[in-house]
């Protein structure tokens, strides 16, 4: 069965929820469960479409887990949260996960790897009907940074985000539970990011509802690095953050996944009524 993404009549916004003790930017805040599930009412509060839920950090760096403590961590998360009635994605670039979030009550998979890092994804999306979320990937975080050489990023991009979709449709994923991901600061430098963000519209007009991803990463911390050099830490990247969730919704964004929900809800919903010409 098909379940139809959030459609609000502006941009979507999605919160992380990161049960993760390693995450890049609140890494360890939200691993107990009662914490995590506080926080995901806290951003369903603000006005959250969606919360996004992941148990392995995908910072760049960072060491993989075991399946079953991913599971472990999500699991009990999405069970409680579903039963509340909030709308779910689960961050996983593994089937076994995915399958057992969906089962639990997750409406959304969310694959950092677009279906690369387990051939089994496109079965599991296939086989529930959840919408699936290609980002642009080339590698695990231990090892991303180095393969972030590119001629021409945003050709090369829209190219291998084609190559996926292509793969998805082939398994039996149909074409409306597709939304594609461009992949800010996965094997990517800063200079990649912004000339993917400068040229967003063009991943818009690949027909496929489109998900940014800048929420307090590294290219906006060294934009606003202080006069030593010195990049702004995750904590200081919210105004930049917001800036970037309404550029995305004026350049047709379905939506931007987001750590701190309300200034980006303004901000989108600022672009929407902009576009209109009326509030």
């Amino acid at each position: 069965m098909s379940t139809a993404l959030p459609s609000p009549g502006r941009c979507v916004v999605m919160g992380v929820l990161n049960v993760t003790p390693d995450s890049f930017s609140d890494g360890g805040r939200y691993l107990d469960t009662g914490a995590a599930l506080a926080h995901a009412h806290e951003m369903w509060a603000r006005g959250a479409d969606v919360i996004d839920v992941g148990g392995e950090s995908t910072r760049p760096g960072a060491s993989r887990v075991d399946a079953q403590t991913e599971i472990d961590r999500v699991l009990p998360v999405i069970r409680e949260l579903a039963a509340d009635g909030l709308c779910l994605s689960v961050d996983t670039t593994r089937a076994a996960v995915a399958e057992a979030a969906v089962d639990a009550g997750a409406a959304i998979i969310n694959d950092v790897s677009g279906g690369l890092a387990d051939p089994n994804m496109a079965k599991v999306a296939a086989a529930t009907g959840a919408p699936w979320i290609l980002m642009h990937w080339r590698g695990h975080s231990k090892d991303m940074n180095q393969l972030a050489r590119y001629d021409d990023v945003v050709a090369e991009v829209r190219a291998e985000l084609t190559a996926r979709v292509d793969a998805a449709l082939g398994a039996g994923v149909s074409a409306e539970n597709i939304v594609l991901d461009p992949g800010l600061g996965f094997a990517k430098h800063a200079p990649h990011d912004w000339a993917l963000l400068h040229d967003l519209r063009s991943f818009v007009d690949m027909g496929f509802p489109v998900l940014v991803g800048a929420s307090r990463k590294r290219f906006l911390g060294r934009l606003l690095a202080d006069e030593h050099g010195e990049p702004r830490p995750p904590s200081g990247r919210e105004d930049a953050t917001a800036a970037i969730s309404a550029l995305a919704a004026a350049a047709g964004a379905w939506g931007v996944r987001v750590h701190s929900v309300g200034a980006s809800l303004d901000a989108v919903t600022v672009a929407a009524a902009w576009e209109r010409g009326r509030g």
